[in-house]
C-alpha cells in the first residue's frame, strides 16, 4: 500500500545552474513524510515516488531540502507543457510513495 499526499503549492523557478522549476512541499507534510520514509532516502535525500498533477502521473524522486527544511517536487519540461504549468501559478499535486 502506498501513502498519498495532496497538496497545493506554486512553482518556482531555481536561480543556479540550470534553472530547474520546483514545487516546495508544505511543511507539515514534509515532517510527515521525512518521519516516515528517511530511512529509505538515498544519496543528497532523494526519495523516489509516483507524482501525480491533472491528468499525468510519472515515476520521479522528491529531494530533501535541508536550507528549507522541505521536500522538493522538480517539474520536467515535458510535465510541465503536458498539464499548462507557469510559475508562481498554484497547481494541486498529489504524491504517492
Amino acid at each position: 500500500m502506498k501513502n498519498s499526499y495532496h497538496f497545493s503549492a506554486k512553482p518556482w523557478q531555481f536561480s543556479g545552474k540550470g534553472g530547474w522549476i520546483f514545487v516546495s512541499f508544505p511543511k507539515e507534510i514534509s515532517i510527515e513524510i521525512r518521519l516516515a520514509f528517511k530511512e529509505y532516502e538515498e544519496g543528497w535525500g532523494r526519495l523516489k515516488c509516483e507524482a501525480r498533477i491533472g491528468n499525468t502521473t510519472w515515476k520521479t524522486s522528491i529531494w530533501f531540502d535541508a536550507k528549507q527544511n522541505t521536500y522538493l517536487l522538480p517539474l520536467k519540461n515535458q510535465i510541465r507543457i503536458k498539464e499548462k504549468i507557469i510559475l508562481d501559478k498554484i497547481i494541486d499535486v498529489m504524491i504517492m510513495i
